[in-house]
């Protein structure tokens, strides 16, 4: 018995320390307003033009070397050239001419904020607030991109815009050396994607043979997540880089290891990416090479993760290429599936990614005949609990069972409450004669919590819950309810529940219980609408399993 109620308030202890960690994470106001992220400006054909400021530096001196292991180094303050703006039906880009960095990248199909349709989330962006870009270049023998200065392009304007009528754009920035090399910095955008292809062609009109080496990186700095606004039970999604290894196909590396100890390996193909809450950044160098990777944090505090690709070498006269592919977008899982082995995983469900890659299927296969995120959600919970029926219906019984038995177990305390002792040996009796299995309502519940904490983390880590509204007043399941009234149907839910459970013998424990539906009400006041959602009809669906058991095992004594 003291087994039970130790696990129990154990149990307790643990929910209520990760509930205390949410609310003093919302407290803190880590959010940060994602709209003042996006600055632009309009020029006369509303062409839409991200603004970077004069003097931020874009790095000259965080370029990788072509040794085996790169050097962070003291960022230079050399201002920016002029931005280039990229428009598609998927992407908002701005090019920085000076070293042909992309420096800005705006989603219009995802709102920075779901009440605000003419302001897209930015991802990345180089300002006051913020640096996070992904650049590339030519380093090496040859290279145009040194510690010196970047390679300053020319474009033929300073605008490009997908066309209705055409899938595909393409961007050319030229540079040409003083030996006569011409050097086209070719960008390719499509229709629907967030993929960005980038091609290196080199003309070698010199009569000397040309040797540089492709580079790519992405730098970001400390600032906290603008899009983690909230999160459930204290689970943060994670900030921070990651890349795929030999060993792993998914290793994190966070920003305060690359302080500690800098990556660096070679390997056939791979990617490197940056991730945040439901968006992700990533360089995917030439499958088919062998790569460099390495990472580095300069003196101002800039993360940085890259690779560098073998060297491209042209005879005098000829010709050649190389290229990397860009993704800025959101963690869509199966496209990026399909970008790159392991790139999926950027979509981090933790430890129980086994159990909620499986969930998260079903709940697209839902949504595909449904519809809608919200009934979707329904679904899933109906589906696990069908298949935890009989398991629960164990459970039930024996807080059934100990329900009926609770009169008896009352007088046995009354009679033995001196000696515990004798309290033990009649209380264990008592199980026996009426069947009681004291483990019987907690195995169960503990064999389910993989499955529901994965559960949580499909519901939190999803992008396509972001801004996805159910009905009436839900209009964004990722954020909290509006009117607060899912987090109190779900405490009238528990309330009802412990109604259902027999009575903890122990006053403390009983005291306890009684007060778990108020704190966890509170608590759920400001969880995602998603989740809370799924705990109301987890709730009522136990509520009438639990009810018909328990009025069946009344009926039968």
């Amino acid at each position: 018995m003291d087994f039970q109620r130790y696990l129990l308030i154990g149990a307790i202890a643990v929910l209520s320390y990760m509930l205390l960690v949410q609310w003093g994470e919302y407290k803190n106001g880590q959010a940060v307003d994602p709209t003042s992220h996006y600055q632009s400006v309009v020029d006369s054909n509303k062409q839409i033009i991200p603004e970077v400021q004069a003097g931020q530096a874009v790095g000259n001196n965080d370029l990788p070397t072509t040794e085996p292991v790169a050097v962070p180094e003291v960022k230079t303050t050399q201002a920016t050239g002029s931005i280039i703006s990229v428009k598609t039906d998927n992407l908002e880009i701005g090019i920085d001419t000076n070293g042909g960095d992309i420096v800005f990248a705006a989603f219009p199909k995802h709102l920075a904020k779901i009440d605000n349709p003419d302001v897209p989330f930015v991802l990345l962006e180089n300002n006051q607030r913020r640096q996070y870009i992904a650049q590339s270049g030519l380093i090496g023998r040859n290279g145009i991109d040194t510690a010196q200065g970047r390679a300053k392009y020319s474009a033929t304007t300073n605008s490009f815009e997908l066309a209705d009528s055409a899938n595909e754009l393409i961007v050319d920035l030229q540079h040409k050396t003083e030996q006569g090399v011409i050097i086209t910095k070719r960008f390719s955008f499509v229709r629907g994607e967030y993929l960005v292809h980038l091609e290196y062609l080199v003309d070698n009109q010199s009569g000397e043979e040309w040797s540089a080496v492709l580079f790519g990186q992405l730098k970001r700095d400390d600032t906290a997540d603008p899009s983690a606004d909230t999160s459930g039970m204290g689970m943060q999604p994670y900030l921070g880089a990651a890349m795929t290894t030999a060993e792993e196909p998914y290793k994190k590396v966070s920003f305060s290891d690359m302080a500690e100890n800098a990556v660096n390996l070679t390997m056939p193909g791979g990617w490197i990416a940056i991730l945040q809450h439901y968006f992700v950044s990533a360089w995917i160098p030439d499958e088919k090479s062998t790569h460099h990777y390495s990472s580095a944090v300069t003196q101002d505090n800039k993360n940085i993760i890259r690779f560098t690709s073998p060297a491209l070498t042209i005879p005098a006269g000829g010709q050649g290429s190389v290229e990397a592919q860009l993704y800025a977008g959101p963690k869509d899982q199966y496209r990026l599936e399909q970008i790159s082995e392991g790139l999926e995983l950027t979509v981090d469900y933790g430890i129980l990614w086994w159990i909620a890659q499986p969930l998260f299927w079903v709940l697209t296969q839902i949504h595909k005949l449904v519809g809608n995120w919200g009934w979707s959600i329904i679904g899933v919970t109906v589906l696990v609990k069908a298949i935890f029926f009989h398991l629960n219906t164990v459970a039930y019984k024996s807080m059934a069972n100990m329900r009926k038995a609770g009169p008896k177990m009352q007088r046995i305390k009354e009679m033995y409450g001196d000696d515990r002792q004798k309290m033990s040996q009649e209380m264990m009796s008592l199980y026996k004669k009426e069947k009681i299995n004291p483990l019987g309502g907690c195995l169960p519940i503990l064999v389910q919590m993989p499955v529901f904490i994965a559960l949580y983390w499909v519901l939190m880590e999803s992008v396509e819950l972001r801004h996805a509204p159910w009905m009436g007043w839900i209009t964004d399941l990722s954020v909290m309810d509006p009117y607060y009234i899912l987090p109190l149907i779900m405490g009238a839910s528990m309330f009802i529940q412990q109604k259902l459970n027999p009575t903890p013998p122990d006053p403390m424990q009983a005291k306890v219980m009684q007060w778990m539906p108020v704190m966890f009400t509170f608590f759920f006041l400001f969880f995602p609408a998603g989740l809370v959602l799924y705990w109301v009809v987890n709730n009522v669906l136990s509520i009438a399993q639990q009810y018909v058991i328990t009025k069946r095992i009344e009926r039968a004594a």
